[in-house]
């Protein structure tokens, strides 16, 4: 690419043939139309249309299998192997989805759940808060998987738990953006989705792409990480608004805004195998602390700077060998 972006005002089937080379994208993060009657939104939401985008561009729900499959083939053969799929879906056409995605030879990963704040209204039945987000990657390479991007191995919070593990869980709360007044697409993904999803998807110079633009979240987020980005979005006047918007971004702009982790914590002897000695002295070490201080979870933390391991890298071969005992 010979900018950071190269952004189509086209269907995206058609656009990611003419455009994107096989085996050539790191990353795929797209919100396809929901196939709901999007243009009735406001009525769910209490919301006034007047500052939305109009032109939005619905797939009828009979047609919602086969468009479901096309562009999804058309993500399999632009992703290299090892790249990254993230798509984010409401419920109604899931199945839809998944079922293109089974057809594919991609890997699910994690079904991820994103909880929301501004739910659909609702009387006699349960509020719906969230949406579904399907993260599948391509066989065949490395996946990218950025583990302490955004929180040290060793954070903790005020209960002493990891904010890692917090961070990766696969149930996401994060709020809409509130825009009141301001101009927006009917539906758009906030700022800081994008964000957690590159930043543990994907580094800096690398190649993402949108195949549905809409509010151009995936864009806007992917100039100001600096990486490259590629997409399509059939609205007319979304595209307009839009890349009047993306023309004045500077790249790298989110750069020193965003939350970063280290691995400076790592143990020393993370990723390394366990030898039968070092088990064995495991073993003995385990039996001489655990006799004084009678508590698993503080024997474990003591041994864990004296064999350079995490925590639960020594549980797990104390539970082996338990079991092996």
């Amino acid at each position: 690419m010979t900018n950071s972006y190269q952004l189509y005002p086209l269907d995206c089937i058609k656009g990611a043939r003419e455009y994107i080379e096989n085996d050539s994208i790191d990353l795929i993060i797209t919100d396809p139309p929901y196939g709901i009657k999007a243009n009735q939104l406001h009525k769910h939401y209490h919301r006034q249309e007047d500052p939305v985008l109009d032109g939005y561009v619905e797939v009828p729900a009979e047609h919602y299998p086969v468009f479901s499959k096309e562009w999804i083939a058309e993500a399999e053969r632009v992703l290299r192997p090892g790249g990254s799929l993230y798509v984010i879906s409401g419920y109604s056409n899931l199945p839809d989805i998944l079922n293109a995605l089974r057809e594919t030879k991609l890997t699910e990963i994690n079904h991820i759940i994103w909880k929301y704040n501004f739910g659909v209204h609702t009387k006699n039945k349960y509020i719906s808060s969230h949406y579904h987000i399907l993260y599948y990657s391509k066989p065949g390479g490395n996946v990218t998987f950025n583990t302490y991007a955004r929180v040290g191995p060793e954070e903790k919070d005020e209960n002493n738990r990891s904010l890692n593990y917090k961070d990766r869980e696969d149930v996401w709360v994060i709020n809409r953006e509130y825009k009141p007044g301001e101009i927006k697409n009917k539906n758009e993904l906030p700022i800081e989705l994008i964000i957690k999803i590159m930043q543990y998807s994907s580094n800096e110079g690398d190649l993402i792409a949108d195949f549905f633009l809409g509010g151009f979240s995936t864009a806007k987020v992917a100039i100001g990480m600096n990486r490259c980005i590629v997409g399509f979005e059939i609205n007319n006047k979304s595209f307009e608004f839009h890349m009047g918007e993306i023309r004045r971004l500077k790249t790298g702009y989110l750069l020193p805004t965003l939350r970063k982790g280290t691995d400076d914590q790592l143990p020393v002897n993370q990723h390394k195998r366990w030898t039968d000695e070092a088990r064995e002295q495991l073993k003995k070490r385990y039996q001489e602390i655990y006799h004084q201080i009678k508590h698993k979870r503080q024997t474990i933390r003591l041994l864990e700077d004296e064999f350079g391991r995490g925590y639960f890298s020594i549980l797990n071969q104390l539970e082996q060998i338990k079991k092996e005992d």
